[in-house]
């Protein structure tokens, strides 16, 4: 036992420490990667569950202005009103197919005088970058709209924006903008108008990929990485420990065996 002695020191205990802290680091990093998996699959679950599914009266599935649950994003929804295009804006540094633009977002007031964030799609960056070059108009008088629902967005401090745009879709800021009740907790995505406009529409959201993407193999290569840390440090306390007892008769006969 005495040959062993040599691991009670401080400089082993610091290893064992930093293997200690290494592995635990690992294995929330692993925790960290199961749970974006877990995120993953709810969201592939949102798309393959409500993309495809009929369009319901959005009365029906957003009782208050307020109503939203997760679970009903990109869930279809139909509502009959008017565009207020002196409301609409733009919003700014949304990508597309790696080139930048904006979506736009136009409110509908409703039949019962309440008032939906539409977004009605993509437009590029025009020739000056802080705006478009043109924005397709919406139909003009009463429209039928089809959009698939989606989350407000949080308010962003520090975040300015040009007259006529906003930095993020704060529905509630929108709503102020407005000046009529409207709903705060979701807007839509827009699918189809009818009537249809007299341009062709800013290009409409695709479909997300449906790809959970690599982490599940990312928790278990964390796992893999906590274990390589004791399998080093074991293998360098047996490399000391043959570098101390060299001279030791019993220890070259262990390590003749072992060869």
């Amino acid at each position: 036992m005495n040959r062993w002695r040599f691991v009670l020191n401080r400089r082993w205990a610091g290893y064992l420490l930093l293997a200690v802290v290494f592995a635990i680091a690992c294995v929330l990093l692993s925790h960290w990667q199961f749970a974006r998996r877990d995120e993953a699959l709810a969201e592939i679950a949102k798309v393959e569950g409500n993309w495809d599914s009929a369009p319901l009266p959005v009365d029906q599935v957003l009782g208050d202005t307020d109503a939203y649950v997760d679970t009903q994003k990109w869930t279809p929804v139909t509502m009959t009103g008017t565009y207020l295009v002196d409301d609409q804006l733009l919003a700014r540094n949304r990508p597309f197919n790696g080139q930048p633009g904006f979506e736009v977002l136009t409110p509908l007031r409703l039949d019962d005088g309440r008032v939906f964030v539409v977004d009605r799609g993509w437009v590029p960056v025009g020739n000056s970058q802080d705006s478009p070059d043109s924005v397709p108009a919406p139909p003009a008088g009463e429209v039928t709209v089809t959009a698939r629902l989606k989350a407000g967005e949080p308010e962003l401090p520090g975040r300015s924006a040009p007259e006529g745009q906003i930095a993020t879709v704060h529905l509630p800021d929108i709503a102020e903008r407005v000046g009529a009740p409207t709903f705060t907790a979701a807007y839509g995505l827009l699918i189809s108008e009818d009537p249809a406009p007299a341009d062709a529409a800013p290009f409409a959201t695709p479909r997300p990929t449906e790809d959970e993407g690599p982490h599940l193999s990312y928790a278990f290569q964390w796992i893999v990485f906590a274990l390589i840390a004791f399998v080093g440090l074991g293998v360098a306390v047996r490399n000391e420990y043959r570098i101390i007892n060299a001279d030791d008769p019993r220890s070259r006969t262990g390590s003749a065996r072992g060869s």
